[in-house]
């Protein structure tokens, strides 16, 4: 069989968490799924090419072109809730014209299996995880295989969606993704210091309970040590990625792994400058530990200057911890981002200016102030569905919502309050003349400078102060020219 796996760009939507223009400076990141799926096919004999239509800024007709080129026997796209329709618009202009199957896969079809599916254009979807449900899958398109012997697939069978039941697997089977089908030198993300850069995803699933994340209680499933620093040298050796972006929900959750994967790390003499998301609990040896295998920042989930706030989220954090694990972070010559909310259960205008003065007092290097909203699967969601009897999301994929603004019955803050109030945090915090004149000197590139600077800069002047879908929306990127290099060495395997 031969895959062609294709990674859309999307629109800016107003019921997004984060307002217009982090959202357009956020990064350009490579499509990891699409790439664990291209492998995963690959090992099972199968011909893949992946065309990251985002980065390289194509439109339909072009990757159709390449398409048409390739000749696929079947489509594969990643659908994300929040940009479903976005895809399912390619996926119809795409199969209209290629006449072929269309497989969906991804976060998504956990939540809303059939109502993915539901549509026309999309043939199948892959449940959970793709390692033992595609080649299966592929095996039952070509005839060898029963669609109904498909574990974790959804499908149509006579005008009726039926659904095989997801197989528990162990992230440490998967293989490495297939980086060398994607355009690896074009990636970077809003702090992104060296080139080539890429992203890692070491474990699965979170312990904690936050009420505003999807992934809380979810199993913990991590790849061994050796596994994880294997991955990280052949990003390294083969595609020359000197920096890495690790996008576990908690990468320290596992003490004793963290420690080894930095061991191995110094061992090996890897030159990679690496971040991670933690939570704020860490204690100041581990932190020794990662500065010194090359760990350059740490995402750490902060929330709120509010002690009420952090209870009401179930952080289980407190201001003190915050404050010694930054100062530790800060003394070992790291950099820490704290991530914000703005809007979280019984949030005021009040409780965002005490987490502004925190974030100020941290002296922090990064900030994301992002709006909180009911994500599927949250415990927010949960109780806005159950108090409700209403689901957005399910309707959003099922094509009868449009994109708009969402309740927030969890505070008393109106939706323009709390756009006004983000975009006011990131001015405040970004304007103070010591700020500006700490984060210029540490800039170590030109590129690095013009991206940071263009992204202070229309925060200014073009962000809205309340945010408005955005149908021309294009992400920024550092090497804006469509670059046909890139199809004419793309490798089919």
């Amino acid at each position: 069989m031969r895959l062609a796996l294709v990674f859309n760009p999307f629109k800016y939507k107003v019921h997004e968490e984060n307002i217009r223009i982090v959202q357009k400076y956020f990064g350009m990141f490579p499509p990891l799924s699409l790439a664990w799926v291209a492998a995963i096919a690959r090992n099972a004999g199968h011909q893949v090419t992946i065309i990251d239509a985002r980065t390289l800024r194509l439109t339909k007709k072009e990757v159709l072109e390449r398409l048409k080129e390739f000749k696929p026997d079947c489509l594969g796209f990643m659908m994300t809730t929040y940009m479903f329709g976005d895809t399912l618009e390619w996926i119809r202009y795409l199969k209209e014209e290629l006449k072929v199957p269309v497989i969906i896969g991804g976060y998504n079809l956990r939540i809303y299996p059939k109502e993915s599916i539901s549509h026309a254009e999309i043939d199948y979807g892959v449940i959970e995880h793709a390692l033992n449900t595609i080649p299966q899958l592929l095996e039952a398109m070509e005839g060898k295989r029963k669609l109904e012997d498909v574990v974790g697939l959804v499908y149509k069978d006579n005008g009726t969606i039926k659904l095989n039941p997801p197989q528990a697997v162990s992230f440490e089977e998967f293989p490495n993704p297939a980086r060398d089908l994607l355009p690896n030198d074009l990636y970077a993300e809003f702090p992104t210091e060296r080139k080539n850069f890429t992203v890692l995803v070491t474990s699965l699933g979170c312990p904690y309970n936050c009420f505003f994340c999807e992934a809380g209680r979810t199993v913990y499933n991590p790849r061994t040590p050796v596994t994880v620093v294997n991955e990280m040298q052949e990003c390294f050796e083969k595609y020359g990625v000197r920096e890495i972006d690790i996008f576990d929900y908690d990468f320290t959750a596992d003490r004793a792994r963290t420690i080894e994967i930095c061991r191995l790390i110094k061992e090996r003499g890897l030159d990679i400058l690496w971040a991670c998301r933690s939570r704020i609990d860490i204690d100041q040896e581990l932190l020794r530990q990662m500065k010194e295998a090359g760990c350059g920042r740490i995402y750490y989930g902060i929330e709120s200057g509010s002690p009420e706030i952090l209870e009401r989220v179930n952080k289980g954090i407190t201001l003190e911890e915050i404050r010694k694990t930054i100062k530790y972070t800060k003394e070992l010559g790291m950099k820490a981002l704290g991530f914000f909310l703005v809007g979280a259960p019984g949030e005021t205008a009040k409780s965002v200016r005490q987490t502004l003065s925190l974030a100020k007092e941290l002296k922090l290097d990064y900030v994301q102030f992002s709006k909180c909203l009911a994500k599927p699967l949250t415990p927010l969601w949960k109780q806005l569905v159950g108090s409700s009897g209403q689901d957005y999301w399910r309707e959003w994929v099922l094509g009868n919502e449009i994109d708009r603004v969402l309740p927030r019955p969890w505070t008393k803050l109106s939706s323009a309050e709390i756009d006004r109030l983000a975009k006011w945090a990131y001015l405040s915090y970004h304007s103070r003349p010591s700020f500006l004149f700490k984060a210029t000197l540490k800039v170590r590139s030109f590129k690095e400078f013009k991206r940071k600077f263009l992204g202070y800069w229309e925060m200014v002047f073009s962000q809205e102060n309340h945010s408005k879908a955005d149908e021309n929306f294009v992400a920024y990127h550092e090497e804006p020219r469509r670059l046909d290099f890139y199809w004419k060495i793309a490798k089919f395997k």
